[in-house]
């Protein structure tokens, strides 16, 4: 007999208050982007400098996220998690005492190890509590929670927290002792909960066990198309995130309402979020949603290219945030649904999908701000990011044509 939500609640409680690990996540990793013209500034970096320390967290994921997620696996959400957010959260207070571009690219490069964990700890949470078939509203709920994050800092922590704390530096400092008391509270958490004894066998950390679920997940067709589209979300959702602000502040506008318009971005890619994974499951139509959602995203980004600081440019940044925030969830939630994948191997197949998906999340910010020391103009970085919301209308297309 299969439950209905209501008699989910405690799963769903327990996601929820994970979800901040996500929260803290994304407040911790876009300080930098909210901050990024203030420490150019300070800090004497170039443009290029400037597009790799804002892809230096996706950079991490390049070496690290196979591995991580079949880590993830064998050790547990639950305790993944915690070590996760205490990475990150150590690595944020040590980005408040870096005095140049190669200190400070190598603790964000710390941050980018705790956040894997976060990654793929989340989704193996959702694939330990919940069914296959119920994997896309909890998967919406901790994805509200980075969305939260990331917009408490274009909105708050620029504007507010940062002149009132008294600048970048220790508004990096008290988000990292935020993040380690978080951490260190979901650990016990966690362990009262036993969340982490529901797992089912994991075969252990041994060779053949780790060979035998790497081959199965590195062969998959199917997922290897949901990693080609993942690798386009994050080149559109890391470029354009990560750049907005500075966009927005050469066209004209300042600082502060410069962050607070990109966190009209955040909130239209929560939409996304709530709407888009809800209906898909309502009518069976995940992949055909992911082929919609690419689609929205040009659009969205084509009105960024040729917006200004009107009305066209904010139309542009909401359908945007729309059709990239729908295929955030989707991408996370279809590996457990795959044949021979299911919940035994999330964590490993979420891994692969960003272990190839960071190049383009470090591509994103690094080509948008390269492609501006070339020519002096974003469009020609924005047009890449556009190129990227047509690969995943193709590879959508792809997807849906092997399911039929």
């Amino acid at each position: 007999m299969r439950r209905s939500s209501a008699g989910y609640r405690r799963e769903y409680g327990l996601v929820a208050f994970g979800a901040l690990s996500y929260t803290c996540l994304m407040f911790v990793w876009f300080s930098l982007p909210a901050y990024l013209s203030v420490i150019i500034d300070d800090v004497g970096l170039s443009s290029t400098q400037a597009g790799i320390l804002t892809g230096a967290v996706p950079l991490t994921y390049i070496p690290l996220a196979l591995f991580s997620g079949v880590a993830v696996d064998r050790i547990g959400p639950g305790r993944s998690l915690a070590a996760g957010v205490l990475i990150y959260g150590l690595a944020q207070i040590a980005r408040s005492f870096a005095p140049g571009f190669p200190s400070l690219f190598v603790v964000t490069l710390l941050l980018g190890v705790g956040a894997t964990a976060i990654t793929f700890g989340l989704p193996k949470l959702v694939g330990v509590l919940f069914p296959p078939e119920r994997t896309g509203r909890p998967s919406a709920v901790y994805l509200v929670g980075a969305s939260t994050g990331s917009a408490l800092v274009f909105a708050v922590g620029r504007p507010v927290l940062g002149p009132w704390l008294g600048g970048w530096r220790p508004l990096f400092f008290w988000s990292g002792v935020v993040a380690v008391v978080y951490g260190l509270v979901w650990l016990v958490v966690t362990l009262w909960a036993g969340i982490d004894d529901r797992m089912d066998g994991d075969g252990g950390f041994s060779l053949e066990s780790i060979r035998e679920d790497l081959r199965l997940v590195l062969s998959h067709r199917e997922l290897q198309l949901v990693v080609v589209i993942g690798t386009m979300y994050l080149l559109l959702n890391h470029g354009l995130q990560g750049w907005l602000p500075t966009l927005l502040e050469s066209r004209g506008l300042a600082a502060g309402p410069a962050g607070q318009t990109t966190s009209i971005l955040v909130a239209s890619y929560v939409v996304g979020v709530l709407t888009v994974p809800e209906l898909a499951d309502r009518y069976g139509l995940r992949r055909p949603a992911l082929m919609a959602c690419g689609a929205v995203a040009f659009v969205g980004v084509a009105g960024v290219i040729v917006g200004g600081t009107g009305p066209l440019v904010l139309v542009g940044i909401v359908v945007t945030g729309i059709g990239v925030g729908g295929i955030s969830p989707l991408v996370r939630a279809i590996p457990p649904d795959l044949e021979g994948i299911g919940a035994r191997l999330t964590g490993t197949a979420v891994g692969f999908i960003f272990a190839v998906g960071e190049i383009g999340g470090f591509f994103g910010p690094m080509l948008v701000g390269a492609l501006r020391d070339a020519t002096g103009s974003f469009v020609p970085g924005l047009v890449v990011l556009a190129a990227g919301a047509l690969v995943v209308v193709l590879a959508g297309w792809a997807l849906h044509s092997l399911e039929n």
